[in-house]
């Protein structure tokens, strides 16, 4: 018995979904159209969605939406306002440098500081009575991007859960998130951690768990190089620039998806010892760090768990 797959493409990347029979194409299908709805919802890659309605209105009105997308929104705003390096108003800054799009470019002090004063989360007025969200400045924007993949996987698992999938693997463009049993004798999956300097897929590291996520935050998947200096997409909301450490990449541990995005973020924006002891402070929550010499630190309960190749 092996697993069905399929392979998609949506959220700007390409989504691999597996189950194993009894489960079938249809439960694949049916994760599919799940990641469907919420692009058309969360995405800000596209002029009409219901983040961008609150976007197109910034600094004008607030603006309803529905309660799963309150919620998610409600989630991405109160961690970004522990100022911990996690930052769902990033947009703007995001846009300005560009990297990893047409155009990429090294931007000007002046214009780096007037986004720095509209990327401000506290700038973000959530009504829980109406369910809106208002942007208190003009220019101001909200992006899911750091965040909606995790909560994404979490729904495709909670539905196919429901439709008695009893082995799975949800994997929107590497992160991992593991339904249920693996196949082998011992139930426990085998998770490769990304080498940041080699391409996709190629390992330098194995964890050896039962289900859960495994999401990675990295420097190499977009950079710019100007006069011989390189910038990552990885933005720090205080300088305006990319993060700068001797780190190339965060993987966490969770059960859940939406933590791993959260915290692989965090941890790459605080660094190792920070990061480390931030982490380790979270329950349920596990991280392989990966300095740019290929260096591997582990939080304490991947100890017996992570193996480097």
């Amino acid at each position: 018995m092996g697993l069905i797959n399929k392979s998609y493409y949506a959220l700007g990347t390409v989504i691999n979904l597996s189950v194993a029979e009894p489960s079938g194409v249809d439960d694949l299908e049916a994760g599919y159209k799940l990641i469907q709805n919420f692009e058309d919802k969360l995405t800000v890659n596209r002029n009409q969605s219901e983040v961008m309605s609150i976007n197109h209105n910034a600094g004008i009105k607030p603006v309803q939406v529905p309660e799963d997308t309150y919620g998610l929104i409600k989630r991405a705003v109160l961690v970004s306002r522990k100022h911990l390096g996690f930052n769902v108003a990033i947009g703007p800054l995001v846009k300005l440098w560009k990297i990893g799009f047409k155009g990429a470019n090294k931007p000007c002090d002046k214009d780096i500081k007037q986004r720095l004063q509209i990327i401000d989360p506290e700038k973000i007025i959530l009504d829980d009575a109406k369910m809106s969200v208002f942007l208190q400045e003009k220019g101001m924007e909200i992006d899911l991007g750091g965040i909606a993949k995790g909560y994404i996987a979490d729904e495709i698992k909670k539905l196919w859960q429901k439709r008695g999938v009893q082995t799975g693997i949800i994997d929107l463009g590497g992160n991992v998130l593991l339904v249920g049993d693996s196949l082998h004798e011992d139930k426990l999956w085998n998770i490769g951690i990304q080498n940041p300097i080699k391409p996709r897929d190629v390992p330098l590291g194995v964890v050896h768990i039962p289900e859960k996520s495994i999401g990675t935050s990295g420097i190499y998947e977009r950079k710019l190089v100007i006069d011989g200096h390189e910038y990552h997409h990885m933005f720090d909301s205080k300088t305006g620039y990319p993060i700068k450490n001797n780190l190339a990449s965060v993987t966490i541990i969770s059960d859940k998806s939406i933590d791993g995005e959260i915290w692989s973020t965090i941890g790459f924006y605080q660094g190792i010892k920070r990061g480390m002891d931030l982490i380790e402070e979270q329950k349920g929550i596990e991280a392989v760090f990966i300095t740019k010499d290929l260096e591997t630190f582990v939080t304490s309960g991947l100890k017996d768990v992570f193996k480097k190749i």
